[in-house]
């Protein structure tokens, strides 16, 4: 079997970077090379994009502005970093990909589901996630979850632009998250986030061995 594309995604605060980075530990014990990346970034183009969009003083930024930058990034992350790695028969971890576009900037934002796709796909050359992990988390608790690790990582008292956003703003792309999945229960596996990370890892674990019995 080739190798895999798995994404992670999931509401502020809900500890996605985290458990990417668990994922990836795992899977090179069991022998597979991997890349480990994560949106917007992953490139130098990216990361430069990502500064723009989470910074506070980009709070203007309309929503279809803020939509071009995040597939802007995704295109360039496709490309440089998603595809190569794929194609030389490494698995890849993303942290959040197109789910959280459908999610945020059209659940959240409002803009239309079918624009977003089909700009999406253009951006992507239609490449999809074999799995995506979807952390789910009630908005509040994530909120608080998320400004505290980077006031303690950072020594900022505030989160980035998108933390910022109201309650209803992140209820909203909740819902979207939950919506979205529904409808591909094969690939996007819903993980409520009730217990301690390690056992939201061990859930993860038991998802990904099916894929790793393929592989073998």
């Amino acid at each position: 079997m080739g190798a895999k594309f798995i994404t992670i995604e999931g509401v502020e605060g809900s500890g996605k970077t985290t458990q990417a980075a668990l994922l990836a530990d795992y899977l090179r014990r069991q022998g597979i090379g991997l890349v480990e990346t994560r949106e917007p970034g992953g490139t130098e183009v990216g990361e430069q994009v990502r500064q723009i969009l989470l910074s506070p003083l980009s709070a203007g930024l309309a929503p279809m502005a803020e939509l071009l930058l995040f597939l802007a990034a995704r295109a360039q992350l496709v490309k440089e970093v998603i595809v190569p790695a794929l194609q030389s028969g490494k698995w890849v971890i993303c942290d959040r990909f197109f789910d959280a576009t459908l999610a945020y900037q059209g659940h959240g934002r409002g803009i239309d589901g079918k624009i977003i796709r089909k700009l999406n796909e253009h951006a992507t050359s239609g490449l999809k996630p074999d799995v995506t992990f979807l952390l789910d988390l009630d908005i509040e608790v994530g909120i608080r979850r998320a400004v505290s690790a980077k006031r303690e990582f950072t020594g900022s008292r505030g989160g980035d632009r998108l933390e910022q956003e109201d309650k209803e703003f992140h209820r909203r792309v909740r819902e979207g998250y939950l919506e979205l999945a529904r409808p591909e229960p094969d690939r996007v596996k819903i993980i409520p986030v009730s217990g301690s990370i390690e056992h939201v890892h061990k859930i993860i674990v038991s998802l990904i061995e099916p894929f790793l019995v393929k592989v073998q």
